[in-house]
């Protein structure tokens, strides 16, 4: 077999918005504060997160054991909940609104892999939970995807394209299965 310098084909314009001591202060803080179960203290996270440049509005809980890769990236409305064991894969920007529930396990992806390409390219692109939206245990959003106001992604389920508003969805990869009515 011919091997191949796949770094030639690698030619994502990827930046990650910090630099090389910024990241390396940020991946151990993650580790220390965030994934680790031990300190499970919302609200010093959410100091921590502000002084890496998060943007975080009043009233967020975030719970132990997350995952955040560039907090930098991170925009957060108030009022809203993030459960155990979330990851959100902040490459690019990631905005999440006010009363919004991202339950345990839930993962938020913004970066991917052309498999079209011998490299492997880095493909990018946000991810946006607007206000109300409800994102279920061990679900996943893909990049690109916007989940519109009071929308829910239902438990375990692959969201591939945005979804509407005041709807829900099941299944892999996600399909309206019906309205969300608000009483």
């Amino acid at each position: 077999m011919q091997k191949t310098n796949l770094s030639a084909y690698n030619n994502a314009p990827f930046h990650s918005g910090g630099g090389p001591l910024k990241r390396i202060l940020w991946y151990y803080t993650n580790v220390f504060f965030f994934k680790n179960s031990l300190f499970p203290s919302s609200n010093l996270k959410v100091f921590i997160l502000r002084i890496f440049g998060a943007k975080i509005g009043k009233g967020v809980v975030i719970r132990a054991g997350i995952n955040i890769k560039y907090s930098w990236h991170l925009t957060i409305g108030n009022h809203t909940w993030i459960g155990e064991n979330v990851w959100i894969d902040c490459l690019v920007p990631v905005t999440i609104g006010s009363n919004v529930c991202i339950s345990q396990g839930a993962v938020l992806l913004t970066g991917n892999h052309n498999y079209k390409k011998p490299g492997f390219d880095l493909i990018t692109a946000g991810v946006v939970l607007e206000d109300g939206a409800w994102i279920g245990a061990c679900s996943v959003v893909n990049p690109g995807v916007t989940v519109a106001s009071h929308a829910v992604l239902t438990t375990g389920s692959v969201a591939t394209k945005n979804l509407e508003a005041y709807s829900v969805y099941q299944g892999n990869p996600a399909v309206k299965i019906r309205s969300r009515i608000i009483e």
